[in-house]
């Protein structure tokens, strides 16, 4: 059905004679502020034909429900959602992994293989740690802590507790 079957002038104008009807009966029963509510509404449908709003609001539902329409019967479409979907997943979940390897890292000290000893596991090269001259052995890093941490009591609170 396309928008010139319908006779538009008769249907709205009946709404609105309907709709100021129901906004006299509802003067009567509940008063100025319903009955004016309930005309403003009853206006409504005839102004939009009037002003050719109509044909536009009938041109946007009709394809808002061609793109659903066109969604629901498609297997290409909901393949697409599909992957679109496990896409954003993989997003979310790589972004958390990686919010954690920060984390461990930053709160792991030299002793427990923290962010000191990740580049000698790693076996990248131009990661390499500095080795002392004599010995051969690699110098412990020193951990950079900020000098106003506000939050530290509370992390060494949480590590006593094996909360990390």
């Amino acid at each position: 059905m396309t928008y010139n079957d319908i006779a538009w002038l008769p249907l709205c104008a009946g709404l609105t004679a309907v709709g100021i009807g129901l906004g006299y009966l509802a003067f009567r029963r509940r008063g100025v502020t319903a009955g004016l509510r309930a005309t403003a509404w009853s206006l409504l449908p005839l102004a939009a034909y009037l002003t050719g709003a109509l044909q536009t609001l009938w041109t946007i539902g009709a394809a808002v429900v061609g793109f659903v329409t066109e969604l629901v019967l498609s297997p290409a479409v909901w393949a697409g959602v599909v992957l679109a979907g496990l896409s954003a997943l993989l997003f979310v979940v790589s972004g958390t992994l990686r919010g954690r390897a920060l984390s461990r890292a930053r709160t792991a000290g030299p002793e427990q293989g923290g962010a000191a000893a990740a580049p000698e596991r790693s076996g990248t090269p131009g990661t390499a740690t500095p080795k002392t001259g004599q010995t051969g052995k690699t110098a412990p890093r020193q951990v950079e802590q900020p000098a106003a941490d506000d939050f530290s009591d509370i992390e060494d609170i949480l590590k006593r507790r094996g909360i990390s």
